[in-house]
């Protein structure tokens, strides 16, 4: 198990880690570790009704690991199939009551349908450590949808009161969304200060993780918001060399959708629109908030596809049913 794990975590090498599972699998053939170690692999592989399989297979063997019923709902997400994934994540919480994290995917779910109250009601109520920026940045990511982002932005403020080291890049990338509150806000010298900020404090750790494109990430929406487009551009592109859609099909459009992000807000709208186009065709783990792919709620809401908003072929991207 030690040696698939190894192979698929750090070497990208998905046969051999097969292979080492399979083997597993004769030692311990009612761990539910097995098929859920499968599952994960099938995923990244693009192999989806295979990866459902073997999840469906380690939730009978262990129905009560909130865990892996909560990497299931992470499928079903990135899927898009969001009404079964919230029937899942109530099972969590059955299990684990008020998990603040939990509480939080649920809240994001329903954010990526468009339901911005219920997903208030949900997210208005946790206070989150400063060590725990997906469900502070998803508040953040809130405010922002509703344009109205004051209040996270009082909280986002006093976390720099006493910044954690420990935290590393997230500090910058918190500051990121700061810069991006604040601009929306109508606070456009505080968001450029930010975003100075963020990018001098990003920019020393990509000598020691040169292939983090969750920094690269960071990195290349600072740039664009600060108007470098050489930089977003080559930083954007360097997500996808970094971690191709053909190695990591979970991870892998992750690059594209921030390529979409950055072409929409440097001035190019029919690249950008291609890009949106097939993001919203095909499952992916998206990069905001590390869960959502884009859909078409999130392109009416998210002010950062406010250059596109007038374009015909936009808005029929945009339109969907709305949420019940």
């Amino acid at each position: 198990m030690a040696k698939g794990y190894y192979y698929y975590g750090c070497l990208k090498d998905y046969d051999s880690a097969v292979r080492y599972f399979e083997q597993s699998r004769q030692f311990l053939p009612n761990n539910s570790r097995i098929p859920e170690s499968l599952a994960y692999v099938a995923r990244r592989r693009g192999q989806w009704d295979q990866s459902e399989s073997y999840f469906n297979e380690a939730e009978r063997l262990d129905p009560r690991n909130a865990n892996l019923l909560t990497q299931h709902v992470l499928s079903y997400i990135i899927l898009r199939r969001f009404p079964e994934a919230l029937r899942k994540l109530d099972q969590v919480l059955n299990i684990t009551p008020d998990d603040i994290d939990t509480v939080a995917l649920k809240a994001a779910i329903i954010q990526a349908g468009g339901d911005l109250p219920r997903a208030s009601a949900l997210l208005a109520p946790l206070r989150p450590a400063a060590d725990d920026p997906f469900v502070l940045e998803l508040q953040v990511y809130q405010g922002i949808l509703e344009r109205h982002p004051e209040e996270i932005i009082a909280r986002l403020k006093g976390i720099w009161a006493q910044p954690d080291p420990a935290l590393g890049f997230y500090n910058g990338e918190l500051r990121f969304w700061l810069g991006w509150a604040q601009e929306v806000a109508g606070d456009k010298a505080a968001a450029r200060e930010s975003w100075q900020q963020a990018r001098s404090e990003l920019e020393p750790f990509l000598k020691t993780q040169p292939e983090n494109f969750a920094l690269l990430e960071d990195l290349a929406l600072t740039d664009m918001e600060l108007g470098d487009k050489v930089a977003a551009f080559t930083l954007a592109e360097r997500v996808g060399v970094v971690n191709p859609t053909e190695k990591d099909a979970m991870y892998g459009p992750f690059s594209m959708e921030i390529l979409a992000r950055v072409l929409a807000g440097m001035g190019e709208p029919d690249r950008a629109l291609a890009a949106l186009e097939k993001l919203l065709s095909i499952p992916y783990r998206g990069p905001l908030v590390w869960v959502r792919p884009v859909t078409p709620a999130l392109l009416r809401l998210d002010p950062m596809f406010d250059p596109l908003r007038n374009d015909a072929r936009f808005q029929k991207l945009a339109a969907s049913p709305k949420p019940k």
